[in-house]
């Protein structure tokens, strides 16, 4: 349940990326497009291309690596999609969890912290990976890229606020790529990086990032920090 807040207190909503900030799936992503990619007999994308489009909507990042004319697009969406599904069932698939992670929400939600994600998966890989993890109570709101407009666009951050009844001014988003930093600001909130994911942190410093963390542990007393300046 969504805890009741006064006028002069919403709610502290902190809305986290997943891939490449949640949990390392970068290898899962790359086999699928490459498996997609090889359905129509197309060239094998670079690992770098994959991994700098991590977190866009499928759609978008699938046309900015075809060639012009190559392929339709919604077809090779479709075999990525199957391919990601099928991978997600073998008894190898890794998506491991970044060291921290779960440490971080505990204290976060001690401290009186809403808990949500932002993602450009589906909501079906989403709900896969939250439970591989034991994750899926852990978090208020879910946004993902089937539900509303994809990164950088604002629309999943609006839709959490709503949601959660949390403000701009009392939204951080935490995120690897400068699609999580664009998001957030247009929006109004604010961010922070992280440095282990697919984005450099010098990119996400000059797209707006507050800062960037280079373990999940620093994020608690930073998050209180950015929330404390607006008491």
């Amino acid at each position: 349940m969504i805890p009741a807040s006064d006028a002069f207190s919403p709610p502290r909503l902190v809305l986290f990326d997943c891939d490449g900030t949640l949990v390392d799936s970068q290898h899962h992503i790359i086999a699928a497009m490459r498996q997609a990619f090889a359905a129509f007999n197309l060239p094998e994308p670079a690992a770098d291309d994959v991994r700098r489009l991590v977190g866009l909507p499928l759609d978008v990042s699938v046309r900015r690596l075809l060639e012009a004319g190559a392929a339709n697009a919604d077809q090779v969406v479709a075999a990525y999609r199957e391919a990601a599904f099928s991978m997600r069932h073998r008894p190898d698939h890794e998506e491991p969890l970044f060291p921290g992670l779960r440490d971080v929400l505990d204290k976060l939600e001690a401290d009186g912290c809403l808990l949500g994600i932002a993602t450009g998966k589906a909501r079906r890989g989403l709900d896969a990976t939250l439970a591989m993890h034991d994750l899926v109570n852990r978090f208020i709101t879910l946004q993902t890229a089937d539900i509303a407009r994809g990164k950088p666009d604002p629309d999943m951050v609006f839709r959490a606020m709503r949601e959660t009844g949390a403000t701009a001014g009392s939204t951080v988003v935490v995120g690897d790529t400068t699609f999580d930093i664009h998001m957030a600001r247009n929006a109004g909130a604010r961010a922070i990086g992280v440095a282990w994911g697919y984005h450099d942190p010098a990119e996400l410093m000059q797209a707006g990032a507050q800062t960037v963390i280079r373990r999940f542990s620093e994020l608690p007393d930073l998050v209180q920090q950015l929330f404390g300046r607006d008491r």
